[in-house]
This record gives C-alpha cells, structure tokens and sequence, in this order.
C-alpha cells in the first residue's frame, strides 16, 4: 500500500478515535453535573428549554459562586445553630406557625452567614444550586408552605413537613465543607 494511502488512512483513524474521545468525555462531563446538581439540573433544563442552555447556566453559577467568599461556619457556630434550631422544633408543637416563620429565619441567617451574598430570592436559589442543588428542592416546598402559613392557610401535616424540609437543608448547609461521612443524621 502506497506510503500516502496509509498516512491518510491513518489520520482518519485518528479523528474517528479523536471524535469518539471527545463524546465519550462530554457525556461523563454532562453526568457528572446531572448527578452533582440533582433536581436542579432538570428545573434548569425545563426553564432555558435545552440541555446545552442549563450546562452553560450552571456553569455560570459555579462561576460564581468560585468568585464569593463561601465558607463553612466552624464547628462552634454550626453547633450554636444546631442548638438554635432544637429550640424552633420544640416551639413547634405549641406554635407550629411561630416555629416555621423561625425556622425560615434561621435557614436565611445560616445562608448569610456562610457567605452567600442576600441578592434577592432568585439569586440565592441560584446560589446555593451550585452546592447544594439536592437539597434545594426541600427549601422551595418549605417556603410554599411558610408563605401558606403566614395567612394560617397551611394545615399542621403541611408546617410538619415544612420542618421536615428547613432540616434538610439546614443540615446540609451546616455541614458543607465536612469531610464525606460526617453529616449529622
């Protein structure tokens, strides 16, 4: 076979493998933000319209974030709000209305005091997708349910499930940058 045949043939073979590396790479790219970002990834899908437009916003979010001063409390101040928040969950059972408009209030000073910039709703939903995207989706039924609440429209079952939720978040906001393995159950 002719020494060009072969060149050709071989630089082919190279852009085939090249082209197949580049795929298989932004696949693991693309589920690797599916997974860290959980039911955000979805709800930014749904909203931008296209899978390429949520990459490109949840990028843009990341790269923020990286530009903030976010920092985890140490453990004194994650165990003051520890504390803190076993006494708006014993207020719940003689004032479940008090207890989520507290617990709603701790969330949002907890989020201050790490660091996250208090830009308006929006932006500090976007904010804490970056890190902690599984959670958040705990965070929006809670404030469904406190906006319910603060015109006595939510029923108990809803304000316990809206504690349930304020937890959830909490915990993983307090426990944000603890080694794997070390979050309060």
């Amino acid at each position: 076979m002719p020494t060009g045949i072969v060149l050709v043939v071989v630089a082919v073979a190279l852009v085939v493998v090249g082209v197949a590396a580049g795929l298989a790479v932004d696949r693991r790219r693309r589920a690797r933000l599916r997974d860290h970002a959980g039911p955000e990834y979805a709800r930014v899908v749904a909203a931008t319209g296209s899978e390429r437009a949520a990459e490109r916003e949840l990028h843009a979010r990341a790269r923020r974030l990286d530009r903030l001063d976010i920092k985890p409390l140490p453990g004194e101040a994650r165990e003051r709000y520890a504390r803190r928040w076993m006494r708006v969950q014993e207020e719940f059972v003689d004032a479940p209305e008090a207890a989520v408009q507290h617990a709603d209030e701790l969330v949002a000073e907890l989020v201050r005091d790490l660091g996250y910039p208090d830009e308006g709703f929006e932006q500090r939903m976007r904010d804490l997708s970056v890190r902690h995207g599984r959670t958040l989706e705990h965070y929006r039924s809670a404030l469904e349910v406190h906006a319910l609440s603060t015109s006595r429209a939510a029923t108990t079952e809803q304000m316990r499930g809206a504690m349930t939720d304020y937890r959830t978040l909490l915990d993983d906001l307090l426990a944000d940058g603890e080694p794997t393995g070390t979050r309060r159950s």
